[in-house]
């Protein structure tokens, strides 16, 4: 009988291409339009070092001046800032025995494929909920969050929940660009009271293959990463968020060129036997970007090479350097 065979299932530069692609297809924070892929920071991925720094203008500010005979125009001058991005480099790895596989009677390599891509989602969607974390701690996104939480339940009122009226006072926080808030991520505790109060709309996806829950014209993306956390004197306080199309860039550096030295595959996808152990390994790696636009990351407290996720939840870690309604989401602090 003829059986799947490792080299069947993962030639290297094929697996992690497969994988890449399958992540993006699957991924709600890409259909949602929240994250975009652009080759600009695919190519800045690729680049050395653990940043990438882009400089830009400011927007021009001040009155016209009307012109007079007497008196001079008064020149203002051009400001310039630049938005920070931090490139993140991680993997994983995955190893299985030969006597686990007979017993199991089917092939784990297959299996791999078939998860992989969400599992990476699922890790792109744990790091985009911790950028939030940290960037709404940072006291320069104050203008990006409506708090309208109470912290005891004595207090609270449908002025404190999350519902169509207060959902609108969020849009507002961006004043006359608040229309470019597409995508709305919740916990589904939230989500569960928008469904009965019949505020959660379902319409079919492009294919008419799966029903997709939306809020106020808004995509609704249902995560329980979204923060929720004991009020100060009783009940709870959730975290909504709200995007704007490419609220986030990414990019991801191409690591299937070379061959890794005195191995199996690429520094994106290799596998290695231990045999006296009949295990099987199989090694994952990614160099990306993944980085709200105009919210630097200023690297104030990161310990390693790389920073963790409770890192990216670190208020000190982020300065805002574009105007607040240039940057395309909100986040509001709610009860239920």
């Amino acid at each position: 009988m003829a059986k799947t065979q490792l080299a069947d299932i993962i030639v290297p530069a094929q697996f992690a291409g497969y994988v890449l692609q399958r992540t993006a297809e699957k991924s709600d924070l890409f259909q949602s339009g929240i994250a975009i892929r652009t080759p600009d920071y695919d190519e800045r991925a690729a680049q050395g070092g653990t940043q990438v720094n882009m400089p830009h203008w400011n927007d021009l500010t001040g009155n016209r001046q009307p012109l007079s005979d007497s008196a001079p125009l008064v020149p203002a001058k051009l400001t310039a800032d630049q938005d920070i991005a931090r490139i993140h480099n991680d993997g994983m790895a995955w190893s299985w025995n030969h006597l686990a596989t007979q017993v199991a009677g089917d092939d784990p390599a297959l299996a791999l494929a078939n998860f992989m891509a969400d599992y990476w989602n699922r890790q792109n969607q744990y790091m985009l909920i911790s950028c939030l974390k940290g960037m709404f701690s940072a006291a320069s996104m104050a203008g990006n969050l409506l708090a309208i939480h109470s912290e005891s339940v004595a207090l609270q009122t449908s002025a404190t929940r999350l519902n169509g009226a207060t959902f609108v006072d969020a849009t507002q926080r961006l004043g006359d660009r608040g229309d470019r808030l597409r995508a709305v991520a919740m916990h589904s505790a939230t989500e569960a009271v928008l469904r009965k109060l019949d505020l959660i709309d379902y319409v079919p996806d492009s294919q008419g293959e799966t029903q997709i829950r939306v809020f106020q014209g808004r995509r609704v993306i249902v995560d329980d990463g979204c923060p929720s956390r004991a009020g100060t004197t009783d009940g709870l306080v959730y975290t909504t968020y709200l995007f704007g199309e490419g609220a986030f860039g990414m990019g991801y550096a191409d690591l299937n060129g070379a061959p890794v030295e005195g191995g199996h595959g690429t520094e994106g996808c290799e596998t290695a036997r231990d045999a006296l152990n009949s295990d099987t390994i199989l090694v994952n790696r990614r160099r990306f970007i993944m980085h709200p636009r105009g919210v630097k990351f200023a690297s104030a407290s990161v310990a390693g090479s790389n920073p963790t996720n409770a890192e990216l939840e670190t208020a000190a870690n982020w300065v805002r350097v574009w105007e607040n309604k240039n940057i395309p989401i909100v986040a509001v602090t709610h009860n239920l």
